[in-house]
């Protein structure tokens, strides 16, 4: 039966779930400070998602930083390992704008990386489990995949500059088909690489339909790197029947300067931001003085907090209210009576007006009545 958008759990619900579902493939928790030199993110502030970062000066003088990232931190603190590959997995608390409060807020992520020597497997593993990740929350999500190797590839071919695959960017994750036109135009690009280009817009679909699309597209060996990149993924999705709701989207793009590979977004039914996000970011691991390659997720928890009621879309199963006439004993052994067979109960003397429940008894010295919720 299909569930709901309210059935998906909440962040405190899916965060022992998700732990239990990365120990099951060996990630090890990768616990860290809540604080970090403030030097860390000095050059890579461009990469966080708010540039603005809580300071203070330690009792030695050197300036901290509540962290306003996760992978950052694991980053700075793992081994730069070549040979092999470190799984960790983590649940903490950054410190960061809010997009809707412009304000600070501690925000609750779950998530994993993989550091080290990265092959296809590892990519196929972690996306197969920011496929479980979405699924276990709830079953109405979908992952969007793309890969930076085959926007990039175009924009290579354009010779675009700085500016320019910034613009080209922009307008690709904002399916933008004219403005991504207007750049076209101003580098002088001929009809068929704009066509070509503007292409990028329209490739959405299951993965393994549009997988076969993209041979058309390619222009150069980056490209079909790529397009061999994400066929593997695809066949191995496929083959472990997970590609249902994954789907190819290529308006799902990351800062050049930081990530490379295969980028990844998650949705769940009833948030309209994602609630996901991950990809390949060799070339932040190479900024931070690593030269391991690295693929990792986050799940934003404080997202699900925006879905209403709790796990299952109800704050309580009954709502049990009652007045002046009732007795305190009366009320307890009622709301006992609810418990014990196996329902959850919320007593007010009065209802409140936003109250979810599967039903409403009201008691009274007379006897309980029950009502819909």
């Amino acid at each position: 039966m299909k569930q709901t958008a309210n059935s998906a759990k909440s962040g405190p619900a899916a965060l022992q779930g998700l732990k239990e579902l990365y120990r099951e493939f060996g990630y090890t928790q990768f616990k860290m400070s809540k604080f970090e030199e403030y030097d860390t993110y000095v050059q890579i502030k461009d990469f966080l998602i708010s540039d603005k970062v809580i300071t203070f000066t330690d009792t030695n003088g050197k300036l901290l930083a509540m962290k306003p990232d996760v992978t950052v931190s694991i980053i700075k603190n793992s081994d730069d390992a070549q040979t092999f590959v470190q799984k960790v997995y983590y649940n903490e608390n950054v410190y960061r704008v809010s997009g809707g409060a412009h304000a600070f807020k501690e925000i609750m992520q779950a998530g994993l990386e993989c550091i080290g020597s990265i092959d296809i497997y590892n990519i196929c593993e972690v996306i197969m489990l920011a496929v479980k990740s979405l699924e276990f929350i709830s079953p109405n999500f979908v992952l969007d995949i793309s890969h930076m190797g085959f926007v990039s590839g175009f924009l290579s071919a354009a010779g675009f500059t700085a500016e320019e695959t910034a613009a080209a960017l922009n307008a690709v994750s904002e399916k933008n088909v004219p403005e991504l036109v207007n750049v076209c135009e101003r580098k002088g690009l001929s009809k068929e690489l704009t066509e070509k280009i503007t292409g990028l817009v329209s490739v959405y679909g299951p993965v393994k339909d549009v997988i076969k699309k993209l041979d058309q597209l390619c222009i150069n060996d980056e490209m079909k790197a790529a397009v061999d990149t994400l066929s593997a993924v695809c066949d191995a999705l496929t083959e472990c029947g997970l590609d249902d709701n994954v789907q190819l989207d290529f308006s799902v793009v990351n800062d050049m300067n930081y990530y490379n590979g295969i980028v990844f977004r998650g949705y769940i039914e009833g948030i309209p931001a994602g609630v996901l996000s991950g990809g390949q970011y060799d070339k932040l691991m190479h900024k931070m003085g690593k030269h391991a390659e690295a693929i990792g997720f986050a799940v934003y928890l404080d997202q699900l907090e925006r879905l209403a009621g709790g796990e299952d879309g109800f704050d309580a199963d009954v709502l049990l209210t009652y007045d002046d006439t009732c007795t305190p004993a009366a009320v307890l052994k009622k709301a006992r009576e609810i418990t014990k067979a196996g329902e959850t109960v919320l007593v007010q003397k009065n209802a409140p007006d936003k109250i979810r429940c599967r039903k409403k008894i009201v008691l009274k010295k007379g006897g309980a009545q029950v009502e819909n919720g």
